[in-house]
C-alpha cells in the first residue's frame, strides 16, 4: 500500500499466495500507518485482482469509509504508482537476491527494502527526497518571515 502524497510505503505482506488475507493484513496495517482510527476521506487505488475485489475486503474499506477505485479490465490507471513501485521491489530485491529458500527470508528482505526506499531513496517526483523527509518538511510549521 502506498501513500500517493509522498509516495510512501505504508502497508505491506509477504504471501505465498494471493489470497485475501494477506492483503487484508496490509490494509489493515496502512489504515493504523496513516490514520489511526480517521478514514475518512480516503481513495483506495487497486487493480481488479480477486483479493481487491472479494466481499472481505471490500466490506473492511466501506467499514473504514474508505472509497474503493478499482481500474477497467486491461488498464493500469487506477493503480499506476504501486504497479511502479512493486515493479521496482520485484527488480532489486526478488530477482536480484534470490532464489529464496523460504519465506521468512522475503519477508526480511523486503522489510529492509521498504526502510530503505521510505528513508534513503530519492524520488524525482517529491523534490529528490525521501517519502519520509517529504512527509517530515510538510508536517513541519512553516517559518514565519
Amino acid at each position: 500500500m502506498i501513500d500517493v502524497f509522498a509516495r510512501r510505503i505504508v502497508g505491506w505482506r509477504v504471501s505465498s499466495s494471493p489470497a485475501t488475507d494477506f492483503v487484508l493484513d496490509a490494509l489493515e496495517q496502512a489504515i493504523y500507518d496513516r490514520c489511526g482510527s480517521t478514514t475518512t476521506g480516503l481513495v483506495h487505488h487497486s487493480d481488479r485482482g480477486t483479493q481487491y475485489l472479494s466481499m472481505c475486503y471490500t466490506d473492511r474499506l466501506v467499514e473504514a469509509g474508505i472509497a474503493p477505485s478499482v481500474g477497467s479490465r486491461g488498464d493500469s490507471y487506477d493503480n499506476a504508482l504501486a504497479e511502479s513501485i512493486i515493479g521496482l521491489y520485484k527488480t532489486e530485491v526478488i530477482h536480484r537476491k534470490g532464489p529464496w529458500r523460504h519465506l521468512e527470508a522475503v519477508e526480511f528482505a523486503t522489510l529492509d527494502w521498504i526502510d530503505w526506499f521510505n528513508t534513503r531513496r530519492l524520488l524525482e517526483p517529491i523534490g529528490y527526497v525521501p517519502p519520509a523527509e517529504y512527509e517530515a518538511r510538510y508536517d513541519a510549521p512553516s517559518a514565519v518571515a
